[in-house]
């Protein structure tokens, strides 16, 4: 069981990363590159939006945003060109996202104030 889910992990990654490739690439459609950066960005970041320490909903989070759209951009991108990007995945390095953790930063900084205003 571990070595499957460890398998799929492996699997979610590398696809990220064909993701991170192909919303850098001009031949990807524009909706397939903005759904494709978010959702590598996400992937990649080092914060997530839902931190992993609350509990149930911090992994779900993870569970649930990150394979969501890695579907809905694997759908939206050509599959000549997703073949193209899995197979130079393959030997990238993996990116780290600080424009996406930077975003997250700043919802969280967002909404911590909304809720002050609120309480006041």
């Amino acid at each position: 069981m571990w070595n499957r889910l460890k398998d799929w992990a492996r699997a979610l990654k590398r696809m990220a990363l064909a993701l991170w490739i192909a919303a850098r690439d001009a031949r990807t459609p524009l909706v397939a590159k903005i759904v494709a950066l978010a959702t590598s960005a996400y992937a990649f970041s080092p914060i997530d939006l839902i931190p992993d320490f609350v509990p149930v909903l911090g992994f779900l989070d993870d569970l649930l945003l990150v394979p969501a759209g890695l579907w809905l951009a694997v759908r939206l991108i050509p599959p000549a060109l997703l073949a193209e990007f899995r197979q130079a995945a393959a030997s990238a390095d993996r990116p780290v996202s600080r424009m996406a953790a930077a975003t997250i930063v700043a919802v969280w900084i967002v909404s911590a104030g909304l809720c002050v205003l609120a309480l006041a």
